[in-house]
């Protein structure tokens, strides 16, 4: 357990030393910043407009963060041959793997934690800018507390990106691993649409791909509840926990095969 803490430590400052990672975020807070100039194309929905952008850049760049540095973990250390030092020393292949997965995680909370802050900050201004009578006609408050759901569901679904970038980083080329996790984050978000494709196509066999996808791949919408908090609508916790239960398993599944296949490959 030591050792995996101590891998995820290092993990964790090497990432944050990344320049892309600072030019990510640090572009991410402008563009949150930039939402109130937007906002103020639409006269009386400025602080909806900035809530619903502002979540929508958190998940964005969250994405590029976690896929761009995701799929390095293990791929780099391969081409650095530095592999070979860290199997070296005592301490076993799926803790390297948990280790890296670890430190990249915590290193998007804290992020996360940047944006979220930076987003708070711009609507704290706009609510201080705003008059009573505008305040009173928002569907949800300015410095609505629910968004925090929003932020803690789009963690846990960068966490799950964060698994798959790590789990096809064990076997392949960056680039590969890259275009094949933005690839499952876009069908994780219509992986619900595959459930009832049996009612616009006629070949059963299709059907039954289309199903059997549906039950593989991940189903990356429930965790998208902008909308919801942006208009005032209530997220119960019930949902959360469930959400955030299924997000745990299927990261749990990810790691694992991860850690199997990192565990058998040959590096000699």
């Amino acid at each position: 357990m030591r050792a995996t803490a101590l891998m995820a430590v290092n993990v964790f400052r090497e990432s944050v030393r990344d320049k892309v990672l600072y030019n990510l975020v640090l572009f991410a807070v402008l563009l949150i910043a930039a939402t109130y100039l937007i906002g103020q194309l639409t006269a009386g929905q400025d602080i909806k407009i900035i809530k619903d952008l502002g979540l929508a850049a958190t998940s964005v760049f969250g994405v590029f963060i976690a896929v761009f540095i995701g799929i390095g973990l293990v791929s780099k250390e391969v081409e650095r041959r530095s592999i070979y030092a860290l199997l070296a020393k005592p301490i076993e292949r799926h803790q390297i793997v948990l280790g890296k997965y670890l430190g990249l995680v915590g290193t998007l909370a804290v992020n996360l934690a940047v944006m979220a802050a930076a987003l708070y900050v711009v609507l704290a201004y706009m609510r201080w800018l705003s008059s009573e009578g505008t305040i009173k006609a928002l569907e949800a408050p300015a410095l609505d507390p629910a968004m925090l759901k929003a932020i803690a569901l789009i963690f846990v679904e960068l966490s799950i990106v964060t698994a798959i970038a790590l789990f096809f980083s064990t076997f392949s080329t960056p680039i590969l691993s890259a275009t094949l996790t933005f690839g499952l984050f876009v069908a994780g978000h219509f992986s619900a649409d595959l459930r009832n494709f049996d009612q616009v196509v006629d070949s059963p066999a299709a059907a039954r791909l289309a199903r059997a996808l549906y039950w593989v791949l991940p189903n990356l919408a429930s965790f998208d509840v902008k909308a919801q908090v942006v208009h005032g609508q209530h997220v119960s916790a019930g949902y959360m926990a469930l959400t955030m239960a299924y997000g745990a398993a299927y990261i749990a599944a990810l790691l694992i095969a991860a850690m199997v296949i990192f565990s058998r490959r040959d590096f000699k």
